[in-house]
């Protein structure tokens, strides 16, 4: 049963990446050899659908996340976190599927994230709009009330 649920859009990445998009669709129409404007295009718009978001969920056995469509996706079963906490990433620590200092980190917009500390001392670092409201709901399916700092 999902009990949690938010989706994060990767703004940023949006400008990023359609920017890029739109000179391209512009050169498209004025040259002649497509091939590698066309090749290029595929990709960032690939890019674009695979990771423009990050869909978190809590159930009453796990915190899942996916970007996009869900091609790429990870769960952490509930019995495994240790602790949990609201946290603010640096700026650095970047976007997308990143190893930070301590653990793992998935993102696509923002600083602010939520971080799992496991029963085996791995960290991941879940980037979310809303992360006081991602910690209450961890805490709220597990026995981790006294653990969950940052609600």
């Amino acid at each position: 049963m999902t009990t949690y649920r938010s989706t994060q859009y990767g703004k940023l990445l949006l400008l990023m990446v359609g920017l890029p998009i739109l000179v391209l669709l512009f050169v498209l129409v004025l040259d002649e050899s497509r091939s590698i404007g066309l090749l290029t295009l595929a990709l960032l718009l690939l890019a674009l659908f695979l990771f423009g978001s990050l869909t978190v969920e809590v159930t009453t056995e796990a915190v899942r996340l996916w970007f996009g469509p869900g091609l790429v996706r990870r769960s952490f079963r509930l019995e495994q976190i240790r602790a949990v906490r609201a946290v603010r990433n640096k700026w650095y620590y970047g976007w997308g599927i990143r190893i930070f200092p301590g653990g793992v980190l998935y993102n696509v917009s923002g600083l602010d994230a939520v971080e799992l500390e496991m029963r085996d001392g791995r960290r991941y670092r879940i980037g979310t709009s809303h992360p006081d409201e991602l910690v209450r709901a961890i805490a709220a399916v597990t026995d981790l009330r006294g653990a969950a700092q940052g609600a």
